[in-house]
């Protein structure tokens, strides 16, 4: 099947990514299939999936790094493949770990990185660079062989990389991977601070409590197809609300016997489904009536970790 190029017949539609029927084949095996995906401008994106899920291979799809079996790609308002030579140098990306020269300094690899793009200014290229190490922490490494970082100072040296120039679009792949706890918050932080600039950011991580921080809008992906997509909020809502209960008491009796499923989640917690047709008071007054003593009782929307898990059927794995 060729790709379409015409703007008109292959996608329309106004966002930063946008797929159509994108289907990656090796073989028989379709690692992404009949992909359909919007990325509005401004937002910061969560691409999420179980290990083999196909995330990777879109994201190398999306940089122009591997080309697609079937389907249509716009990035930036352009048609990919003919467009990369446009859109490159608009877009910034962390995938699959960062590759310097082991033997050149922090500041010397930017360099060379900066002099392989032709849109970039040999003049101010070093005031580029030494903005680019400030903004992820590295100013003060900056004359330090790479190979001499740390794992997290190398992927902080990625990020760098990816920030040379400014970008309309930042495509990271688990970009506070081999960071300490300071440097995920600092990397979180950018990562807003980028998007309130306008950046578009499309992150994929395996680190659930990151996304449900940073993220506006979330896809999950499953065996190379798209499970949902969407707000957070949206995603969240999806699943019904939760009553948390906190008593000294043994709860679960009474609160099967409103038809709810419970859990003991602490020492004097307990958590439940709730039904669309049980508002909280009732679940409240019946707990009173069994004589069981209530602390506190609180409903809340499903987490991130619980909608992937009903989405995809397993647990958390996004190294695929």
């Amino acid at each position: 099947m060729t790709i379409p190029t015409s703007p008109s017949s292959a996608i329309a539609g106004d966002a930063a990514i946008v797929t159509r029927g994108l289907t990656k084949r090796f073989g028989r095996s379709a690692a992404v299939d009949g992909l359909d995906l919007e990325v509005p401008y401004g937002s910061v994106f969560g691409f999420l999936g179980p290990n083999g899920s196909g995330k990777t291979t879109t994201i190398r799809m999306l940089l122009g790094l591997a080309s697609p079996t079937a389907g249509a790609i716009r990035v930036l308002g352009h048609d990919l493949p003919r467009g990369l030579a446009s859109v490159l140098p608009q877009v910034g990306a962390l995938v699959e770990g960062p590759a310097f020269s082991s033997f050149l300094s922090g500041a010397a690899n930017l360099a060379r990185f900066d002099a392989a793009d032709p849109t970039s200014s040999r003049r101010t290229r070093r005031t580029r660079v030494r903005d680019a190490l400030d903004r992820v922490g590295l100013g003060a490494a900056a004359g330090k062989r790479a190979g001499a970082y740390s794992l997290g100072m190398k992927q902080r040296l990625g990020l760098a990389a990816a920030l040379l120039g400014p970008r309309e679009l930042l495509v990271l792949d688990e970009p506070t991977n081999g960071l300490d706890p300071q440097g995920t918050r600092e990397v979180r932080s950018l990562i807003r601070s980028l998007a309130a600039d306008g950046t578009t950011v499309f992150l994929s991580s395996h680190l659930l409590s990151e996304i449900e921080q940073v993220c506006t809008h979330v896809a999950v992906m499953r065996t190379g197809s798209l499970v949902t997509s969407g707000t957070l909020d949206d995603l969240r809502a999806q699943s019904a609300p939760r009553v948390r209960v906190r008593t000294p008491d043994a709860a679960d009796a009474t609160l099967q016997r409103l038809g709810l499923v419970a859990e003991r989640v602490g020492a004097d917690e307990w958590d439940a489904a709730l039904r669309e047709d049980l508002p909280v008071e009732s679940v409240t007054a019946a707990l009173v009536a069994d004589g069981v003593r209530v602390r506190g009782i609180v409903v809340t929307g499903a987490t991130l970790e619980e909608r992937f898990v009903e989405l995809t059927g397993e647990g958390f794995d996004v190294a695929g």
